[in-house]
């Protein structure tokens, strides 16, 4: 019998099928190569790697768990490992292409007319046209059903006027999924960026998430013909079924932080030598490495649980927001406790553990609040809302 491996320690990754344990290393390697000694100063300079798009596209990580249009097609738990890989690199690249693949893709793959899709997906996957999804707003954030951006008919056209907040890949992106109350409900629609009246204006000044591209949308009197329009869907059922799409690669995102944060701390904890020994060897410090080995382990074995069952076609999304739940928080606190480990350095760019810190506390807030996906599970052991 073979001695548990401190970085598998439950041998997972035996679980996994040889294509899925294929799609990971991949990832993996490419993450090492091209990210892992550049993001700290991406980080620092608040710059995308946009250089990397393309390569990204090669892989197949752009839309891959959707089938036909130039996407990969494979499985959800392979899409959900490579979430996991890359957000082992950085928050900010596993958001790339969450939102290009689960929020932008998704929405014209699921509701969108076939030359919406044959128009769209084939370049997206490729990474040629990059995508963004608006729904978030600046004064409404969890509680789109009251959103104010507008879309009026106006003869055989729309007008759209509003605002979008927070939202990822925006200053990227050549196509935005805007959400627009109309008069029959909620719609979507497939915005052009060079539209006339669309503009997107960056957000600066973040201290979490400072790699990804984050922007104000501004629609003032965006005129669109009615083949922009999103046919297969009405109301709130459309983008926050998108939503569930996007959680469900956090899940397993959010364990790719922590992970390399506990690496990080136990490469230091056999390194790093006071009083005569490595720190690896204090009972205090071992506590601490345990503790962050049983919650990721734990983690990995529910995110790999609910892609079984996404597979399968049995998850709905009340455990989605159960797995988004538990395992960012089980990461943001691998990433604290690592810190504390690497001591003074853990706040150094010169590791990854405080970056992965920062941008975890972005990743706890958006596709959904921890309150949020708390009272869902409330309403859903209780059948009442406690929303209002």
């Amino acid at each position: 019998m073979s001695k548990p491996d401190p970085r598998d320690l439950l041998g997972i990754r035996d679980l996994l099928t040889g294509e899925e344990r294929e799609i990971a290393d991949t990832v993996r390697t490419f993450v090492r190569k091209e990210v892992a000694e550049h993001a700290g100063r991406w980080f620092e300079d608040a710059e995308f790697p946009r250089h990397l798009i393309g390569a990204i596209g090669d892989m197949g990580l752009l839309g891959m768990h959707l089938t036909g249009y130039g996407c990969a097609g494979v499985n959800a738990t392979s899409y959900g490992l490579a979430c996991l890989e890359l957000e082992a690199g950085d928050s900010g690249l596993r958001s790339f292409v969450s939102v290009q693949g689960s929020l932008a893709m998704f929405p014209i793959w699921k509701y969108g007319s076939e030359e919406q899709k044959e128009q769209w997906l084939p370049g997206m996957a490729r990474g040629e046209k990059i995508g963004c999804f608006g729904l978030t707003e600046p004064d409404r954030g969890s509680d789109p059903g009251d959103m104010r951006t507008t879309a009026r008919r106006d003869g055989s056209d729309w007008v759209l006027n509003g605002a979008k907040m927070w939202i990822t890949n925006g200053t990227l992106a050549d196509i935005a999924v805007v959400w627009a109350r109309a008069e029959e409900g909620i719609r979507g629609f497939l915005v052009p960026t060079d539209t006339p009246g669309f503009t997107a204006r960056e957000i600066e000044h973040k201290m979490s998430l400072r790699m990804s591209a984050t922007a104000e949308l501004v629609l003032e009197d965006v005129r669109l013909p009615e083949s922009a329009v999103l046919p297969g869907v009405k109301g709130l059922r459309g983008p926050l079924s998108c939503l569930a799409e996007a959680r469900y690669g956090i899940l397993w995102g959010a364990l790719g932080a922590g992970r390399a944060c506990y690496e990080a701390a136990l490469d230091y904890a056999t390194s790093r030598e006071q009083f005569g020994k490595p720190i690896g060897g204090f009972q205090l410090t071992q506590q601490k490495l345990v503790q962050m080995a049983l919650e990721l382990n734990k983690g990995l074995l529910l995110a790999l649980h609910l892609g079984r069952r996404k597979d399968s076609g049995e998850l709905p999304p009340e455990l989605v927001s159960f797995g988004k739940l538990n395992n960012v928080r089980t990461a943001i606190d691998i990433a604290r406790t690592a810190r504390t480990i690497l001591a003074a350095n853990g706040i150094s760019l010169e590791y990854p553990v405080m970056r992965h810190a920062n941008n975890l506390e972005s990743v706890l807030t958006y596709e959904g609040t921890e309150e949020i996906h708390t009272l869902v599970l409330g309403q859903l052991l209780t059948g009442q809302s406690a929303y209002r």
